[in-house]
């Protein structure tokens, strides 16, 4: 279903439609087929008009088995379109989904344009004379599923046949039977005329550029190789494995050209002490995991604070606590970034707001740490990870100037030595000659560097390292408002949140409600101007995939009674919820 997804987004893409989507797929590596906890789910939203979610309610659904129609048939709007494939609705299929009787038969689906299709038995007949044994056969139909939506929303089938050409070029004959089956579905739906409408969606109309269909991973990872390329340093990425995140160590790992290193470590705590040596070596040290992994990096994190080392960490949220929800979505690590260490250690915070956004925070984030040789907490989460979206690849010319320049002068060198404006120690790396320092997790003497426990000194190095990160809001842009700049409402959101709240404030101001939307990409420190902003509005209601945690950072420092509206259900908001709530407010 991912792949069969993922074909009709890159193809509406192709053909110039505005695209949202969600990958859901299961937690269980081999979940048993049929089976609830299995199903694999793909939602996209395709337009000729700018969107920004995947959706509220799919107009259409496939569902290839009882267990996907148990699973997404309350998400369908009513009268909605509904295609099953009728050859696996068999008794022990709808047992294994909890069907007391056929859904398809029995009339609970009359509220749907129910269009009942034997996917399976087509498919095998489309392959009678194929050399493939049975079972490669049977996973060919999720082609001929993709077949039947090409030719109701008159999809080219080009692009696909290039892409499975390309696919199983070593393997022709896996590569001609999914072609066929592709043809062979959209044929099905143009000769049999099960369908009574054919629709068309026409170009969207966007900025003219040229864009790529990207994922969140897959833009994080080319926006981090982008980073270390403009500071002229080698990237060296150390991670463990872990779900959201591990599509960046698969992206990264395939750029070598651009002198990226990856390392799978054995453990999260290995791969955070390889990226940390990595910074002290010279090298943009980058590591990546959710916040199960975070957990595990902590001790390490408060070194890379203590060293005062450009360390950037990447935690891809997710449904949590513990193993929680692996494959879902949530923004519920924000205050274990803030505060997740021991003592007072602070980091910086970005979060990308989207897809493509990734790309550019990627970038920021590789800049805080270096300008200003500090640890850079890197929020993403589940749904921006996985989602994709049309990206304008952005210009040579517009990206920012960000070369690092190491300490080579012996004279007057002190490894806390302090930039006056920045307040950032040199990078002074290891086999420079005369330039040896201690290096280490004990506490520092103010410019010397050497081990001290005068409690003075650790006061004042405690304080230090949190104005340092204070003095990064000098260096970042002030918050935007979307609509007026005073109101009765402002909804202020931080992270995947961005295209709900962004869709719900547009639809309500188009009926003329005092309602406007700011959105955070800086969390730690605030841009200086949100304080004001937050005063300019009646009411500031901030809603978050968690219980509360930014609306707690906000009413902590500004003293502004900040409406908490949250969700923790692995899924992003829709937009009707976020109305119904600004609704309650004006």
């Amino acid at each position: 279903m991912q792949v069969t997804g993922g074909q009709f987004t890159s193809t509406s893409a192709i053909i110039g439609n505005d695209i949202s989507t969600l990958p859901d797929f299961p937690a269980e590596i081999r979940a048993p087929a049929g089976s609830l906890p299995g199903v694999s789910g793909y939602q996209l939203n395709f337009s000729s008009r700018d969107i920004r979610t995947p959706g509220d309610e799919p107009q259409v659904l496939v569902a290839m088995n009882p267990a996907a129609l148990k699973t997404n048939l309350p998400d369908l709007e009513p009268g909605g379109i509904l295609v099953v494939n009728t050859d696996e609705f068999n008794a022990n299929n709808l047992k294994k989904a909890g069907y007391a009787s056929n859904p398809i038969e029995d009339g609970s689906l009359s509220g749907y344009r129910l269009f009942k299709v034997p996917i399976t038995s087509n498919t095998l007949k489309a392959l009678e004379g194929s050399a493939l044994p049975f079972k490669q056969q049977d996973r060919c139909k999720n082609f001929y599923a993709l077949g039947l939506m090409y030719w109701l929303y008159d999809r080219p089938m080009e692009p696909t046949v290039k892409w499975v050409n390309d696919k199983f070029g070593s393997k022709p004959e896996v590569a001609d039977a999914n072609i066929q089956v592709l043809r062979a579905g959209f044929n099905y739906a143009d000769t049999t005329e099960i369908f009574t409408t054919h629709y068309r969606v026409s170009k969207a109309k966007i900025k003219p550029g040229k864009y790529r269909n990207i994922t969140g991973n897959e833009a994080t990872a080319i926006g981090f190789i982008a980073g270390a390329q403009l500071t002229g340093r080698p990237l060296f990425y150390g991670s463990y494995p872990i779900t959201p995140a591990s599509d960046i160590l698969h992206e990264l790992s395939k750029h070598k050209n651009f002198g990226v290193k990856t390392f799978q470590a054995e453990d999260e705590i290995a791969a955070i002490g390889a990226a940390i040596g990595a910074s002290f070596a010279g090298n943009i040290g980058l590591t990546g995991t959710s916040g199960p992994g975070v957990a595990l990096k902590s001790e390490a994190i408060g070194l890379a604070v203590m060293t005062e080392l450009p360390l950037v960490i990447i935690d891809v949220q997710r449904g949590g606590p513990s193993t929680g929800l692996p494959t879902k979505t949530e923004q519920a690590d924000l205050l274990q970034a803030m505060f997740g260490r021991n003592s007072e250690s602070p980091c910086a915070i970005v979060a990308p707001s989207t897809p493509g956004d990734c790309f550019t925070m990627a970038i920021e984030a590789v800049r805080l740490a270096t300008k200003y040789m500090s640890p850079v907490f890197y929020l993403s989460d589940g749904y921006i990870a996985n989602g994709s979206e049309p990206w304008e690849i952005p210009s040579l010319d517009s990206l920012p100037e960000m070369k690092v320049q190491f300490r080579t002068e012996t004279e007057g060198f002190f490894p806390y030595l302090r930039d006056e404006q920045t307040l950032a120690r040199p990078w002074a790396v290891p086999g420079t000659p005369g330039l040896e320092h201690r290096i280490g997790g004990i506490e520092k003497k103010h410019i010397t560097g050497n081990v001290n426990y005068e409690p003075d000194n650790h006061d004042f190095m405690v304080r230090l390292r949190a104005e340092k990160i204070q003095r990064m809001q000098q260096d970042i842009p002030d918050i935007e408002i979307f609509g007026e700049k005073t109101g009765k409402v402002l909804v202020l959101g931080w992270g995947s949140t961005y295209g709900a709240i962004t869709t719900a404030v547009e639809q309500l101001q188009e009926q003329g409600k005092s309602v406007s939307a700011a959105h955070l990409r800086y969390l730690n420190p605030f841009p200086k101007n949100l304080e004001q902003v937050l005063r300019s509005f009646d009411t500031v209601i901030i809603p978050e995939l968690n219980l509360g945690q930014l609306a707690m950072l906000v009413r902590a420092q500004f003293l502004i009674d900040a409406v908490s509206f949250s969700q923790v259900k692995g899924k992003p908001f829709k937009v009707s919820s976020l109305v119904n709530k600004i609704k309650e407010y004006l």
